[in-house]
């Protein structure tokens, strides 16, 4: 049994990897800024939830205590937390390397670094705060989630409109297959690669029409398909493909699977 530390572990990727890690027998404790209550949809009875916030370091040193291997789940969208984001990745390994661990493993994006959105680039500085640390360490980087398209047909919809990026295709992931990818590089034996990066996407590369279809016709929402362009750097960044790594096909769960099961996914 591996005792593992997720930081972040309330979180939509976090969540799964508690969720999965304790089906596999291991000790689990989380560490997140707000402990779930017990009952609550973030919450796993097995898991040992930790107050902590590595903006401050507070709390993060009993969270990692007796940890083998930190998985770093993290999200950080706006304001203080993003402005710190890269910073708090290095107060963790600091503290992780402390506390004997052997191995930290975080979630990134592909390729964020050729983009310079401020959360993309929060991501590969925190990328490079991880190749610089003594632990060994992993980056798992990942297509984006089922729900971040999912999420922008539902809110143009309440509107009358399910917007369609022009020249956007998406290849997106499910949660628990990120998570399994996350556990994996967590638990894989030692390698003499100390900075290992891996890329992992969705089963199915699509126009983001083609997703619109499907959401339409899983979810039974009204609204009318529409073309829209997306100008400035996102806009370049998805129609020149940045957000798909098709050689790296790595989840299982499509997205017409993934909305199936949309009463437990959204």
């Amino acid at each position: 049994m591996t005792r593992i530390c997720v930081a972040g572990g309330t979180g939509e990727a976090g969540r799964e990897v508690v969720r999965q890690a304790l089906g596999l027998g291991h000790a689990v404790a989380v560490l997140t800024r707000n402990p779930p209550c017990p009952g609550a949809r973030e919450y796993y009875d097995g898991a040992t939830y930790f107050r902590a916030d590595v903006t401050t370091g507070g709390g993060v040193p009993e969270a990692l205590a007796g940890a083998d291997v930190v998985i770093d789940c993290l999200e950080a969208r706006t304001g203080k937390a993003l402005r710190h984001y890269a910073a708090g990745g290095a107060l963790l390994l600091g503290e992780a390397a402390a506390a004997g661990v052997a191995r930290a493993v975080q979630l990134s994006i592909v390729n964020c670094d050729q983009s310079a959105l401020t959360y993309y680039r929060s991501k590969a500085d925190k990328e490079r705060v991880y190749a610089r640390s003594p632990l060994e360490t992993r980056t798992v980087r990942a297509t984006q989630f089922h729900s971040l398209v999912a999420g922008i047909f539902g809110a143009g919809s309440r509107v009358g409109l399910v917007p369609v990026i022009k020249g956007a295709w998406f290849q997106p992931i499910a949660p628990s297959d990120v998570a399994a990818a996350l556990l994996e590089a967590a638990l894989e034996p030692p390698t003499s690669d100390s900075h290992a990066v891996q890329t992992i996407g969705g089963p199915e590369v699509l126009s983001m029409g083609s997703l619109a279809g499907v959401w339409k016709r899983i979810t039974g929402a009204r609204g009318l398909v529409t073309e829209l362009p997306l100008p400035g750097q996102m806009g370049r960044f998805l129609r020149d493909g940045k957000n798909l790594a098709p050689e790296q096909r790595y989840g299982q769960t499509t997205f017409e699977a993934w909305l199936a099961n949309r009463q437990e996914n959204l």
